[in-house]
Parts: C-alpha cells; structure tokens; sequence
C-alpha cells in the first residue's frame, strides 16, 4: 500500500507497509500510484518502463523511463509496494496472556477547577465525589507488582479530577512503590497530570525528585484558556497557573513534561494557542481535540475539519522555520520516529487499554481505562480481587487495526494503531469502530510529522 501527498512544497510517498517515506520529484510522484497495480507480480524492467511511457503522463519518454528505473529499484529493495505481513501474525499476538504493565491511578475524583468539556464531570466520573485511601493505593501498585509477571519496568499515573487534593496520599504512594522495588525486582515510574492551582515550591521539589513526567493543564491563550478552564466561580485559571508552569517547565530543564490543552469549537484556530504557549517559554507542548457529544456547543463539527487541517499545516510551517531560527519546540502529536518506534505489534494493537494499561477509582475498582471510569458495564474488576471480567480483557485485546474495517487500507494505521477505543465506543457503540472527526485529524497530524522530518533531512543534507 502506498499513499501519496502534498505539503509545504513537498512530493511525499509513504510505503505504508514497509513504512519507507520518499521524497521524490513530480514525474515520480505522478507515476508511483500508476504503476502499484503492475507490482502485484515481478514485473521485469522493460515492462515497468514499458508501462511507464504508456501511462499517459505528460512527460517525455526518456523521463518516463529514468523515474520508471529509480521506482523498480526501489521496488526491489523492499522499500516500495511492499506486502502486508503481519496480518496472520497479528494472530498469535492477540492469544498471548497478556500482563499489566502501567495503572492510572484515579487518587481523587474531585476537582478545584469546574472546565466545561470535562469527561470526568469535574471529577465525579458519573459517579460521587471521592478520594483515595492510602490502603487502596498500596492494594492497587500490589495488583500491578503481581499481575506483571516477568516485566520490570511498571508505569503509575497520579490522575484525577486533581491529584493534588489528595497529595499526602500521592507521597506515600511513591514511597510504598519504591519500597516494592527491591524486593520484587521492579522498577516505577511516575507521572502527575496537574491543572496546577496547588502547585507550590515544596511540591515541585517533590515532583522533580520522583515524578518521570508531568502533564500541565493549560488551553492556551488567556481568554481561550479562562472560558474551558474555569474555577468554580467562574474566575478565570490562567493567571494562577502560567507562573507555576513555567516554573515547572524550567525546574525541570525543559525536559519530562509537557503543558497540555484542549482545543474546542470556540478556537478552531488553535495553532495560536500552541505558539502562544511556545512564546511564553514553553518547549514540550501538547493541544489536543476535544472529544465530546455533538449536543454540546463547544464539540468539534465535521464542517471544522478542514480549518483544522489548515491550522495544523500552518502550526507544521512555522515551527520549521522556528527551528531554523533556534527558536524550536515540540509539538506531540507531530513526534514521529520514522526510525524505529514502537514494534510492530504495538503499533497494530494501540494503547493496551483494558489489557496492560487499566485505571483504579478510589474506592478500587480496575476500568480498561481512565474514559471508561463510571461506566459500570466496563468494570473489570477491583484490586481486591483482580480483574474478574476476562471477557471484557479479551474483547480489548482482540481489537487492532485488522478488526477494525475502516483501518484494514488506512496509510495510518502503524502510526494511530486504530485510534482511541474509548472513543471508538462512545461515538459508535464499539471498540471497533471509527469515531471519523478524530481519524481525519489524526491522519493530517501525521502527514504533517512526515513532511517535517522530510523538511528537516534535507536540511540537514544542505549543511553537510
């Protein structure tokens, strides 16, 4: 399979399969698609230029034959219209007893904030507001010690509502996990998704010795920032917690967080908000869709997307020429690692939601992931007893790019691994569906990703 397109000036054709990526002329460009069909077989050279000069393409013969040449080459060193080989091996992978490698731990469902597109509904999650106890936390990491087999790197997410309404608990957790270590031949790592109105200096030092990665929540701009991320009162976030983040993001030598937004309807033109936080100091930056029900004023319209897409382009553009400045940042969802990555199962299967990676209420209770909390018909289980749904943890770890229709000839596939599956759920009824405004955007993200490591090689070959 191969997928071509267009960005920034670029000719880019993605050899989906063998996940080659070629920067190539227009003749080439034109020409690739037209000739897929005749490497269904092993055409020999003078068929391939034969066909070539026959396309009807508007270029001279000898032109024809020449690009003709470079692609059959290509070709034959497996880096164009490669095969799929993994579908029938993606059957074992799905057989295998999967272990728990990472929790997100839900240590208070409640909130000092009142955001409006929340899905955790300021915390309650469809439920009551609650904190978790010292003695739950400690059940939950003895869950993930014991359900990790022979795995010894184990990921804890400190979420909410607001972690830092129940920071003591937070503190005593990260030492009882250490203390697991040693005698278990484990190893953590901890993370801490804050929207920061607590955030003091005591904390932070506490943070930087033992937290692997922070998540600041922040939407951008004052005014776009101050309308979704409301206190209760209605007053506005932004000014309690840019200094606090910045203070974070420089603590931390710029590295092992990132200030995370949400952008909505309101600010389809987001790409300000992403460059206005990379003004303010900011070099780890991550603004994201909101996922949310079409009822609701702020979600996110089919007639949005190609805006957005435009925005995204733009957002692509200047942080090129950023960088070229040595004014460069990082922009998450444009993190492509086109040499290497995850492996290859991994990139079929997704996330490892509700097999790997599950969340813990306060009160216990294990959900495929922190989008499923309150929906009781997704409880898998409770620390106490472990995960009792097994069916719910198979059906999980069947899902991946080939039982999802719409993937099956998506160029993106190894990079989205068929996208959220709580996603999938809420917007078709299935973990197997497609949830289509995020799939579209999705897709941009990634040709824009490529088209930057495109950009950037070259020049990197204009300053050798």
């Amino acid at each position: 399979m191969i997928h071509c397109f267009k960005n920034n000036g670029y000719h880019i054709v993605m050899d989906v399969e063998s996940g080659g990526v070629h920067v190539v002329d227009e003749i080439t460009y034109d020409l690739i698609p037209l000739l897929e069909p005749l490497f269904d077989s092993e055409p020999t050279e003078e068929e391939v230029k034969s066909a070539a000069i026959k396309s009807g393409l508007p270029y001279p013969a000898d032109e024809l034959a020449e690009a003709a040449a470079e692609i059959r080459e290509l070709a034959s060193e497996g880096m164009l219209y490669t095969k799929d080989i993994y579908k029938e091996a993606i059957e074992s992978f799905q057989n295998r007893e999967p272990v728990v490698k990472a929790l997100c731990l839900h240590v208070a469902h409640d909130c000092n904030l009142a955001c409006r597109y929340c899905f955790a509904e300021e915390g309650e999650y469809h439920g009551r507001r609650a904190i978790m106890s010292l003695e739950v936390g400690k059940k939950a990491l003895d869950f993930l010690v014991k359900s990790s087999g022979m795995r010894t790197n184990l990921e804890v997410d400190f979420f909410g509502g607001e972690p830092l309404m129940n920071w003591d608990v937070v503190k005593e957790l990260v030492a009882y996990g250490r203390s697991l270590e040693e005698p278990f031949h484990k190893k953590f790592r901890f993370t801490l998704t804050t929207n920061g109105v607590l955030l003091n200096d005591e904390i932070l030092q506490f943070v930087n010795e033992n937290m692997h990665n922070v998540v600041l929540s922040i939407d951008g701009r004052k005014d776009v920032n101050d309308h979704m991320r409301p206190f209760r009162g209605g007053q506005g976030s932004y000014d309690t917690i840019v200094p606090k983040f910045l203070k974070v993001a420089e603590s931390r030598g710029q590295e092992k967080y990132y200030v995370r937004g949400t952008y909505t309807h309101y600010n389809t033109d987001f790409s300000k908000d992403v460059l206005h936080l990379a003004d303010l100091g900011f070099k780890q930056i991550s603004v994201e869709p909101v996922v949310a029900e079409d009822s609701e004023a702020y979600a996110l319209r089919p007639e949005d997307v190609p805006k957005l897409c435009e925005e995204y382009d733009k957002l692509a553009s200047e942080m090129l020429r950023r960088r070229k400045e040595g004014k460069g940042f990082n922009f998450f969802h444009f993190m492509i690692d086109l040499s290497g990555g995850p492996c290859v199962y991994k990139r079929l299967s997704g996330c490892g939601s509700g097999t790997e990676y599950l969340a813990v209420t306060p009160w216990g209770d294990l959900y495929p992931c922190h989008q499923f909390v309150g929906q009781e018909e997704f409880c898998l289980g409770n620390v106490d007893d472990g995960i009792i749904r097994k069916d719910l943890t198979e059906q999980f770890g069947r899902c991946n790019v080939y039982t999802k229709e719409s993937c099956k000839t998506c160029f993106a596939k190894y990079y989205c691994s068929g996208g959220c599956m709580a996603n999938s759920q809420h917007f078709t009824g299935d973990i197997n569906g497609t949830y289509e405004i995020g799939c579209q955007l999705q897709k941009k993200r990634i040709e824009c990703a490529i088209m930057m490591q495109a950009a950037m090689s070259e020049d990197l070959k204009e300053e050798e």
